[in-house]
């Protein structure tokens, strides 16, 4: 459920999802050093130095706020383009194989089921591929033993799954099942669907530069750390508390960017790829329930349902 339909309230001390336990430890050490210079002050140490408050914050604020965050929103953002993109391009393969392709047999039935099958899987390994795991058996029920055991041993399974499909697509082509045009607009879409998965590893691949992360972490360090005395000379011993606050903000827009610029992960903030990818099985498996006017062979278990128009 989305923010805007939960309470107001609920959802602003909701530590699921928040980057409060990321950021805690850090605010409150720059809120205690902040109380030890308060202690400095009230000694008569001559600590405040408010000609600070001009120096740093505009090179802080621009280079963290603006930069840092959209970079990261922009990364999660074409994340989502991309699995978007390949939903849509799964169903349409999906649907113009299950209409164009005819089926005169039992084992043409299956074969073009399996195929429907695998449209998903490339999702299912496209996933787990991101997420650098293994494969499992949520794969396994949607190939056959030996796809699977070999699918096991392959550097890129998905790779492996998108040629299974276009070598299907090829066959039904030799066979007569499909002409040139209905051919050439499946692997259009085929390639899409490769393009997409590119697309995704050129986000998990490429990371924000570490010569500019290092540098962001240590201006935004320094400028924590210049707070207390920037404040102290007007806050006293308000100092320490109003040091925790601002550092807690800027620590925690630098970790939402940290949070949010590898997308294909299991955080709560990461994209949902297990409920997309279990709505592509569902709308896999309801297209298979339907007959289309293409198919000369008809399954028992199917026959009564109505044919789509």
């Amino acid at each position: 459920m989305s923010i805007d339909h939960k309470h107001w309230l609920q959802a602003t001390f909701q530590l699921r999802g928040s980057v409060v336990p990321a950021v805690l430890e850090r605010a409150s050490l720059c809120g205690v050093f902040g109380v030890f210079v308060s202690v400095l002050a009230a000694s008569g140490i001559p600590v405040a130095i408010p000609i600070l408050a001009s120096l740093i914050p505009n090179i802080v604020l621009g280079l963290m706020l603006v930069f840092r965050t959209n970079t990261a929103y922009e990364r999660f953002w074409e994340g989502r383009k991309c699995w978007g993109t390949l939903v849509n391009t799964v169903r349409n393969l999906a649907r113009q194989i299950w209409i164009a392709v005819e089926a005169e047999s039992e084992s043409d039935r299956h074969q073009k089921i399996a195929t429907l099958r695998m449209l998903v899987a490339f999702c299912v390994a496209t996933k787990l591929h991101l997420r650098q795991e293994p494969i499992n058996e949520e794969l396994a029920a949607l190939l056959s033993p030996s796809q699977y055991r070999k699918l096991k041993h392959m550097n890129h399974p998905p790779l492996e799954i998108a040629f299974w499909i276009g070598d299907y697509l090829q066959h039904q082509y030799e066979q007569n099942r499909l002409h040139i045009y209905q051919l050439n607009a499946m692997h259009k879409l085929l390639d899409l669907m490769v393009d997409m998965l590119g697309g995704c590893e050129r986000i998990l691949k490429t990371p924000m530069p570490l010569a500019y992360a290092i540098h962001l972490k240590q201006l935004l360090l320094l400028y924590c750390l210049s707070l207390p005395f920037q404040m102290v000379g007007g806050l006293a011993w308000w100092t320490g508390p109003i040091v925790a606050l601002i550092s807690f903000t800027l620590f925690g827009i630098e970790a939402i960017g940290i949070e949010i610029e590898n997308p294909f992960g299991h955080d709560p903030n990461d994209l949902p790829l297990d409920a997309i990818c279990n709505t592509m099985f569902r709308n896999i498996e309801d297209l298979i329930t339907l007959t289309p006017n293409s198919e000369t062979y008809h399954d028992p278990e199917t026959s009564s349902l109505p044919v789509v128009q």
